[in-house]
């Protein structure tokens, strides 16, 4: 997504500017009914009560604009463009649904889990989960890419030992957020300095002052948590895991070459969709050829052997890969993916979407922001309020680049007024609107995790310390005036 798709949150000519009173509600109905929702249906709110929220809420801003002088012909047209900008998205999350099932079809998740087992200790797991994520993000500069593919055996490999899925989600957001946000590669880490007006490494510099010591807090939280873990249940649900995929796959190390050939086109920056399919199309013929068995006993009775082994890749690519071993563990660790296992989170995209693209055209966005200037008194205040503005943006918008981009236009001035270099701007962005987005459950990027971690995303924010952290940091280095550089230097930084 480039910064001309992002909304100038322009008022429209004849209707009357809104007050913050108007600008508020919409935003109080969501968050009433969004608590409501997740009190009355917990771990369920978001596949579908969520949804009748968003929705509300965006009628409601919708009469606010209609009752300010906006015609409906006006609103749906800033609707439709706001779910046009998210097609894209959209269409990743289809093709991750089918690359799940594809790769647990061919045997190639089940591989990554059995060697994550056979090295990785349960007292070190979550640590070395978020450092193997870290590394990987930076090296092709994508959270989604790492979350799709290292994630998902991640998450298998827990549940094989009996581990917690919820802090391991947060250990694996935690290192992709933090590679992703130190990548050169990575589109986020392009577009704050873009939006910003400074370059793209002193901008990675600069981040690293917040950065480092938030993984490195986040990295002592999840050794602390594994020290505590009892080592002696963990190893017996892991030996009878490892004997179970290896009795119902064919484990080698040639099930790993789907993974390696798309971390390779990641790295190399081709376009994710065609990426992630040829990671489909080599699942597929992997499993043709290695796990015959598996799909034959997924297509069930049929004709001939051929026809078999067509309906079970048909069946996985759109349904997700199902196993009855009569292990539970087994089961419910090996069936999931397909494309219809996204449907419930494009369902959730898309009414975020609507209700950030109307908050946006009916200038309530705009007037919520321009409110919060009002408390910008100090540079650890104004750097407090952009990392508001840019996690509202996440709330209200659903968008991280929208996050981005929206709080890096309407706080720039205010950095150059205060003579503060555009780096510490660009540092601020990242530090709030790109690692808080897959903290917000109706969020692409929120969505997006708990859709193909398969954890609720109420349940892993606790324990995603580094997108916790980091913000927290950020404040605190802005209060203290630590690391804050001026627009022109006179002496070298604090």
């Amino acid at each position: 997504m480039t910064v001309s798709q992002e909304s100038d949150l322009a008022s429209p000519g004849s209707a009357a500017a809104p007050t913050l009173f108007q600008a508020l509600f919409p935003i109080f109905v969501l968050v009433c009914l969004l608590s409501l929702s997740v009190y009355l249906f917990g771990e369920d709110s978001s596949s579908g009560p969520n949804q009748i929220a968003l929705c509300v809420g965006a009628a409601v801003a919708a009469l606010i604009g209609w009752n300010n002088g906006q015609t409906w012909e006006e609103i749906e047209a800033s609707i439709i463009s706001g779910v046009t900008v998210a097609i894209r998205p959209l269409l990743i999350l289809f093709s991750v649904g089918a690359l799940i099932g594809s790769w647990i079809m061919s045997g190639t998740v089940p591989t990554m889990i059995y060697y994550s087992l056979l090295i990785l200790d349960p007292s070190i797991f979550y640590a070395a989960s978020c450092i193997i994520c870290a590394f990987i993000a930076l090296s092709i500069g994508s959270s989604w890419t790492v979350a799709g593919t290292i994630g998902i055996a991640l998450i298998g490999a827990a549940g094989g030992m009996g581990l917690s899925l919820e802090v391991t989600a947060g250990a694996i957001i935690s290192g992709a957020y933090f590679g992703d946000k130190m990548s050169p590669l990575s589109d986020t880490t392009n577009l704050a300095p873009a939006v910003a007006g400074t370059d793209l490494f002193t901008h990675i510099g600069h981040m690293m002052w917040t950065t480092i010591p938030s993984i490195v807090i986040a990295l002592i939280l999840f050794g602390v948590i594994g020290f505590n873990i009892d080592t002696s249940s963990s190893s017996s649900d892991l030996e009878i895991t490892m004997g179970l995929l290896k009795e119902n796959f064919t484990i080698n190390f040639m099930m790993l070459l789907p993974v390696v050939v798309l971390l390779v086109m990641a790295n190399k920056k081709l376009p994710p969709i065609p990426t992630i399919s040829a990671g489909i199309l080599l699942g597929i013929v992997i499993a043709l050829i290695f796990q015959k068995p598996v799909i034959i006993n997924l297509a069930g009775e049929t004709p001939n052997v051929f026809l078999g082994l067509f309906k079970g890749v048909w069946y996985t690519l759109f349904d997700g890969f199902a196993i009855s071993s009569g292990n539970e563990t087994l089961d419910d660790l090996m069936t999931r993916g397909g494309m219809s296992s996204m449907l419930w989170v494009i369902w959730l995209v898309l009414c975020a979407m609507v209700f950030g693209a109307v908050m946006d055209h009916t200038g309530l966005l705009r007037r919520l922001v321009e409110y919060t200037l009002s408390f910008v008194h100090s540079t650890g205040s104004l750097i407090a309020t952009t990392i508001a503005t840019c996690f509202g943006s996440n709330i209200i918008t659903s968008d991280q680049y929208i996050s981005v981009v929206l709080p890096g236009r309407m706080y720039k001035h205010e950095y150059k007024n205060r003579n503060l270099d555009m780096k510490n701007l660009s540092r601020t962005l990242e530090d709030s609107g790109t690692i808080t987005s897959p903290l917000i459950p109706w969020n692409t990027c929120g969505a997006f995790m708990a859709g193909t971690l398969g954890v609720a995303t109420f349940t892993y924010i606790p324990y995603c310390f580094f997108n916790l952290i980091n913000p927290v940091v950020a404040i605190i280095y802005g209060f203290l005036n630590f690391k804050i550089t001026p627009a022109i230097e006179t002496q070298p930084e604090q």
